[in-house]
C-alpha cells in the first residue's frame, strides 16, 4: 500500500488539472500556433507559466485504484500487476483467465 499522503497529493493534482484544463488548452493552442505573431505566442507562454505547476497534466501519476501503487499499472484495468494477479486468480476480473501452456 502506498503512503496515503502520496495518493492524496495525486488526487489534488487531478483536481487542479480538471480545474485549469480549458484555460491550459487555449493557451497551449495559441503558443503552438505558428501562424500567430511571435509576441502573442510569448504572452501565451508567460500566462501558461502563471498557472500552478501541478495543473499540468503530465504531473498526474497513474496509480492502482486499490493499493495506490505507482508502478506497473495496466491502463485497461486501472490496477497494478500484483492486484491483477490476485484478483484474476480469484476470478474477480471478468474476461481475464490465467494462461497456461
Amino acid at each position: 500500500m502506498a503512503k496515503l499522503s502520496s495518493i492524496n497529493k495525486n488526487e489534488r493534482r487531478k483536481k487542479l488539472v480538471k480545474k485549469y484544463s480549458g484555460q491550459y488548452a487555449k493557451l497551449k493552442a495559441i503558443a503552438d500556433d505558428e501562424s500567430r505573431d511571435e509576441t502573442e505566442r510569448l504572452i501565451a507562454r508567460l500566462k501558461m507559466a502563471e498557472i500552478p505547476r501541478n495543473a499540468n497534466p503530465t504531473r498526474v501519476r497513474n496509480r492502482c485504484q486499490i493499493t495506490g501503487r505507482p508502478r506497473a499499472n495496466y491502463r485497461k484495468f486501472g490496477l497494478s500487476r500484483i492486484m491483477i494477479r490476485e484478483l484474476g486468480n480469484k476470478g474477480l476480473i471478468p474476461g481475464l483467465t490465467k494462461s497456461s501452456w
